[in-house]
């Protein structure tokens, strides 16, 4: 199933990312990696959601593929067709990735390959990647703003999951 994903993100992004500009997504590229990795470091003792029997040998490693290559391929499809104008087309475009996200995670968790922690759901999967994609977009216009808030939702999180410290490494 991971290789499907792959294979289908990663041919779309070749056939319709923004390849020549990549330049001007490289940083909002950056800061979902960083989230990402971020979110493997604070969680790695009290996970809330992993990667199960995936084309990798276990969560890190699948996690490590999901940061260096599918994300930089979302990030080339999502953000150079952003709409430019219209509250509701935004809104909507935003629905649209969500939707797709949603609906990967929870064919995984269908079919054994992603399992949920400590309290973590799809709900919270649905919640997380509306904000995470609203984020994005204000990162590519607003990097410090997107900085602020999602430093803001790591503290909420972490403090709502009750991620405990001392098992932090």
């Amino acid at each position: 199933m991971h290789l499907i994903i792959a294979a289908v993100t990663l041919i779309a992004a070749w056939r319709w990312g923004d390849w020549k500009n990549w330049q001007l997504y490289y940083p909002t590229i950056l800061f979902m990696i960083v989230g990402n990795f971020l979110y493997n470091i604070l969680t790695y003792n009290y996970p809330i959601w992993m990667y199960q029997d995936s084309l990798f040998p276990n969560h890190t490693i699948t996690d490590i593929f999901n940061s260096l290559v599918l994300f930089p391929a979302v990030i080339l499809l999502y953000l150079p067709r952003f709409p430019k104008e219209g509250m509701i087309k935004k809104v909507r475009y935003i629905v649209l990735w969500v939707i797709v996200f949603v609906s990967v995670e929870w064919l995984l968790s269908y079919f054994g390959l992603f399992s949920y922690y400590n309290g973590w759901s799809i709900v919270w999967s649905l919640i997380f990647n509306i904000g995470m994609f609203t984020i994005l977009k204000i990162h590519f216009q607003k990097p410090l703003l997107a900085w602020i808030i999602s430093v803001i939702v790591i503290l909420f999180l972490v403090i709502y999951f009750d991620v405990p410290i001392e098992k932090m490494r």
